[in-house]
């Protein structure tokens, strides 16, 4: 499973840094246009992984690096663990060092992280097929849309039911661990579809979130919060595309 973030609060701005006390931009043109450098940045992101990962899996020198193969068996190197335990590292300064970075460094190290993520998803162009990664990954996009949209636009406050999704997720996260043990099938695919439902849930919180704090977040800090918010999502995404893998995949 990928790392997940929840948003950490950004500075407030001052009563005369609201963006709504703008006179050059209308609270809703301002919104609109720092959402749409949050969903910019997660593109780019997906599309750096996606391109990382055929790059690593079309050239066998660079694929030895990160995957040991012996025979029909194959494993991770050293170094791609390395890389894991990076992830989490980037994962966690983004999420808690936020306000010490600039903004560039911010989106840097996001670019960084979508990089790395991409080497890491390698294995799975070694499991399933290629036809059913893509098929996957356009549900998977079909599915965060619809979520996406409708946590941009609903009325209805998330707050308690993303709290609810966040609690689901870590016992996801401590019934997976257990399943490593255990190796049962059935949990297997009883996490599987847990973790489709939760992914679905958190993409349509994570947005309406976002969306709030675009309200409250002067011009300073948006370009941080779109790369928190396009870190957050991107992460939903790319949870929701592997659990759905596991379901919809089709092994080599």
């Amino acid at each position: 499973m990928n790392n997940y973030n929840n948003i950490p609060p950004l500075p407030q701005p001052s009563a005369t840094q609201a963006a709504p006390q703008q006179s050059e931009w209308s609270l809703t043109t301002y919104m609109t246009q720092v959402m749409r450098k949050v969903y910019v940045k997660m593109t780019l992101g997906l599309l750096l992984t996606a391109l990382t990962s055929w790059l690593v899996i079309s050239n066998e020198a660079i694929m030895s690096l990160f995957i040991n193969v012996n025979g029909y068996e194959a494993g991770p190197t050293t170094l791609l663990w390395v890389l894991c335990f990076a992830e989490l590292a980037l994962v966690f300064i983004l999420s808690m060092a936020i306000n010490k970075l600039s903004s560039p460094m911010a989106a840097f190290l996001f670019y960084v992280y979508a990089l790395i993520n991409g080497i890491t998803l390698t294995p799975i162009f070694l499991i399933y097929t290629m036809s059913s990664i893509a098929l996957t990954f356009f549900v998977t996009a079909g599915v965060f849309l619809a979520m996406s949209i409708y946590g941009y636009t609903t009325k209805s406050d998330l707050t308690k039911f993303g709290t609810y999704m966040v609690m689901a997720l870590i016992g996801l996260i401590v019934c997976t661990i257990i399943n490593i043990f255990w190796a049962n099938s059935v949990m297997d695919w009883i996490i599987s579809f847990a973790g489709v439902a939760i992914f679905i849930g958190l993409t349509a919180w994570d947005t309406q979130k976002i969306k709030q704090m675009a309200q409250e977040t002067d011009e300073a800090n948006a370009s941080k919060l779109a790369t928190l918010g396009a870190l957050s999502l991107y992460l939903d995404f790319i949870n929701l595309f592997l659990y759905l893998l596991r379901l919809l995949g089709s092994r080599e």
